[in-house]
């Protein structure tokens, strides 16, 4: 039996509850969708869309692929009748402003958002991708912030100091160790 999280979410006076997976089950989520835009095998995708489906109890949509979808503007749209249009992670990178891995993990995450929650469809379906992603990247950041700014501290090249600063600091060190022979 896997545990409901229940998660509201207000906007002015409206107030939205909303059922999501487990951090546990969006993690291998995440992870079957990122193997997938990186490596483009279409079973990674399956078994992500598949997890989702049967964590929610509704058959799987049907999804078609596209190199761009209304001139290189919309990412994805879903239908009434349950398809999914989206731009296939080949395709993602060209005439994109948003480039990223994670824009088109999300912009999936959304198109779900809409095919699960058709009722009030945008605003449910922006706050379902939302609490998808919230959790996920907190421990591969982390770790990936420490790496990065070893890196960072590496590579940065050090600063060298002027004839002057130099000057200035041995003047105030042997100005202080005079104060202290001094009191001694």
């Amino acid at each position: 039996m896997i545990p409901l999280r229940f998660h509201f979410y207000s906007e002015g006076s409206q107030t939205v509850r909303m059922v999501v997976p487990p951090l546990t089950y969006r993690r291998a989520i995440d992870r079957n969708l990122t193997e997938f835009f990186r490596s483009h095998r279409h079973a990674a995708f399956r078994r992500a869309l598949s997890e989702l489906c049967r964590f929610y109890n509704v058959k799987l949509p049907k999804i078609e692929w596209f190199e761009y979808l209304d001139w290189g503007k919309t990412a994805g749209k879903t239908y009434e009748d349950g398809r999914i249009h989206l731009i296939h992670p080949e395709n993602w990178k060209r005439g994109r402003v948003y480039k990223t891995e994670r824009m088109w993990i999300q912009t999936l995450y959304h198109e779900m958002g809409h095919y699960l929650l058709w009722t009030d469809a945008e605003r449910k379906a922006d706050v379902f991708q939302r609490r998808m992603v919230r959790g996920l990247r907190d421990a591969r950041a982390r770790r990936a912030s420490a790496v990065a700014s070893k890196r960072r501290a590496a590579l940065r090249p050090r600063k060298r100091r002027t004839r002057a600063a130099c000057g200035r600091r041995r003047r105030a060190v042997v100005a202080s160790r005079a104060r202290t022979k001094r009191r001694a």
